[in-house]
């Protein structure tokens, strides 16, 4: 049968087994086939590199083309493992041969040296957990002469800077595997980064990616997937494996509670966090869960949650008709990139294939699938480390996350917000504009000042006051300085963290949002500070969720004076004034966002906001038509305090202090 790269083969769907999805192990199998085939026609003569069409990354093409063959062998050596080598498409051959060129110094294809290229120490750690998995298939077939050059090539990666994040884990692997292997390793160098890996850990847990307020699916696909890769491998118990094994599982376990409540209805999880050109490696932390076991999430779940990412990006467009992963999210849109993607980038998504390493009588494949926990019944969770509420609702199967606590920088560090990483809010159906005038000035998910311009300030470096539950409702507050930042003279790299610039002061608000249900009510106080022009009364621009299609969203309910309600492809957005003189208007922008072209966003904004003045609205997202809506009244208490007592639909009330 001849290969059709713009059709994947796949068997028929089974409602008994996978009454949520239809999909069984055949549909994994089949997927990971179709994308490892679709990649023949782009390798080298030497098959050591990839060189796919599309963007170049900063690194260069060098580096892109072994970036192609290392992210693709992670999918090639799950597969490989799950089958015990069996290889009916004769993919060990192809890699074989490209690590045997890419690693031979004589190749004029030969992969760049990892000293010389930063962006090869990483997929150094792709390679060596490769050959980690199949080495009876692969390592063990090598001669000893293509054994001492990849070993020659992987010892290259150790040395030299790292960046204080998820990459020391690279270093790891490499290390270890090469220790594994007889060849060069340094025990101390391995000791003190797993001492400063284990100085990220906050709690509950969750990891940051690094120093930094960083939380984004890394803390997943990277920092909960090589902790237990690597205590299993061959040579780890010389470094301390048996001992970090426990704390590594129970670690995992707690985060996959978390993790699972993060993934919608839809089968996508919250668009949240750098590298989402990843998609579907979200997945990457359940298959975890299930190798090692340590997970309360049950087996069929996790195939539920796994199978429903995979499908929902493969039917919104994330392999295209040449069957290759875009750099986009749904669809190509290379502005996503950041700095480091290229065009063999998107193939880290291969790390939602490792549920592929277990064999098909795994219970996780035999389980009869079984629903998330947003379709078991409303979800309020607080991820304390992060900062973070989560707010499911069963009804439209929505998962929604509020933001208190992470910026992807720290606090008192006045930067641009990064749009993925400071909005207040993030979800399952949306995603924030991520060019344009967003880039310094909020439009979505925001609450700051206002200046002559028109723009709005930005929140990066605010302070985590409390976050807290009373049974009724979920509550968070953060406090800051807001600024205006003037962007046009940073030309540095986007790795994620907010942009540089020129700072001009706003003013002081702490914000409070009490979360129930489809829910935000947003409360914010300006407080007195003693800048230059502080006492001055300023106006203020309290944003919505941003819905996103390829025309504008309707106006479900024509905005007046204090309430707006907008509705695309059946997903309802509304925002309503609870306090201060506020008057709401829809903003418009287009060609922002990779998931449509006209992004429409609520917004109310308040005129002559001084000190202790206190304005509050009401946010909903969901796929109901809102009901209900809270009120709030604002009391003052002895000692010039306020609090927020908001009143829900049914009676209840949420006292939370601003």
């Amino acid at each position: 049968m001849t290969f059709d790269p713009a059709r994947i083969d796949l068997p028929p769907e089974d409602r008994t087994l996978s009454p949520y999805t239809g999909w069984t192990r055949g549909h994994w199998e089949a997927v990971a086939d179709h994308l490892l085939l679709s990649l023949r026609p782009y390798f080298s003569a030497s098959r050591s590199r990839v060189l796919l069409p599309g963007i170049t990354s900063s690194h260069g093409s060098d580096s892109d083309g072994l970036e192609g063959f290392a992210r693709s062998f992670l999918l090639y050596s799950f597969r490989t493992r799950g089958e015990r080598g069996d290889d009916p498409h004769e993919f060990t051959q192809w890699y074989r041969d490209g690590l045997a060129a890419g690693c031979d110094p004589a190749n004029p294809e030969r992969w760049p040296l990892p000293s010389r290229v930063g962006q090869a120490k990483v997929e150094a750690a792709s390679i060596a957990l490769g050959l980690q998995l199949t080495r009876p298939w692969l390592w063990d077939t090598l001669s000893v002469e293509e054994q001492r050059n990849v070993a020659a090539w992987l010892a290259d990666a150790p040395g030299g800077w790292y960046p204080d994040n998820n990459w020391l884990w690279f270093r790891i692997t490499v290390e270890t595997f090469l220790a594994s292997v007889d060849g060069p390793h340094d025990p101390e160098r391995i000791a003190a980064d797993l001492a400063t890996i284990e100085s990220y850990f906050r709690t509950d847990g969750w990891y940051a990616d690094g120093p930094l307020r960083a939380f984004d699916y890394y803390c997943g696909w990277a920092m909960q997937l090589y902790p237990l890769l690597w205590t299993a491998s061959e040579g780890a118990d010389r470094f301390g494996a048996s001992t970090l094994e426990p704390v590594f599982r129970g670690r995992l376990e707690r985060f996959l509670d978390d993790h699972v409540a993060l993934i919608g209805a839809n089968g996508i999880p919250v668009l949240q966090g750098r590298s989402l050109i990843y998609r579907f490696a979200a997945a990457a932390p359940l298959w975890m869960g299930a190798i090692t076991g340590a997970t309360r999430v049950p087996m069929g779940t996790v195939r539920r949650g796994a199978s429903g990412m995979l499908k929902a990006f493969l039917d919104r467009g994330a392999v295209d008709t040449r069957g290759l992963l875009s750099v986009g999210l749904f669809g190509e849109w290379p502005a996503m990139a950041q700095a480091y993607s290229g065009s063999g980038s998107p193939y880290w998504a291969s790390k939602g294939f490792l549920g592929l390493a277990l064999p098909a009588d795994h219970e996780v494949w035999t389980a009869t699938e079984a629903p998330l926990p947003v379709e078991r019944g409303d979800v309020r969770r607080l991820i304390r480390a992060a900062g973070w509420i989560v707010s499911g609702t069963v009804a439209d199967g929505v998962v929604r996350l509020v933001n208190h606590g992470a910026d992807h920088g720290l606090p008192g560090a006045f930067t641009a917000d990064s749009p993925l990483y400071a909005r207040l809010g993030y979800s399952s159906a949306t995603l924030p504009p991520l060019t344009g005038a967003t880039v310094d000035s909020p439009v979505d998910s925001s609450i700051g000042a206002i200046d002559a311009e028109g723009r709005t300030t930005n929140r990066s470096g605010f302070e985590t006051d409390v976050v807290g539950d009373d049974g009724i409702a979920a509550f968070a507050t953060s406090t800051g300085r807001t600024h205006w930042v003037d962007t046009s003279g940073d030309d540095s790299a986007d790795h994620g963290s907010g942009r540089s610039g020129r700072v001009t002061d706003g003013p002081v608000l702490r914000t409070a949002s009490i979360v129930r249900g489809p829910w935000e009510v947003r409360v914010t106080r300006r407080l007195a500070d003693d800048e230059a022009g502080a006492g001055v009364p300023v106006p203020l621009r309290a944003s919505g969720w941003p819905l996103t299609g390829a025309g504008p969203a309707a106006v479900a309910d024509a905005p007046d004076a204090g309430m707006g309600l907008l509705e695309l492809d059946g997903t309802f957005t509304g925002l309503f004034v609870l306090a201060g003189d506020g008057r709401v208007r829809v903003h418009e922008e287009r060609g922002t966002s990779p998931i449509g072209e006209v992004t429409s966003v609520p917004w109310a904004e308040f005129d002559g906001v001084g000190v202790d003045d206190v304005v509050a609205v009401a946010v909903h997202l969901g796929r109901i038509v809102p009901t209900g809506a809270p009120s709030v009244e604002i009391v003052r208490t002895v000692g010039g305090g306020a609090t927020a007592l908001v009143r829900w639909a049914d009676g209840a009330v949420t006292s939370v202090a601003v």
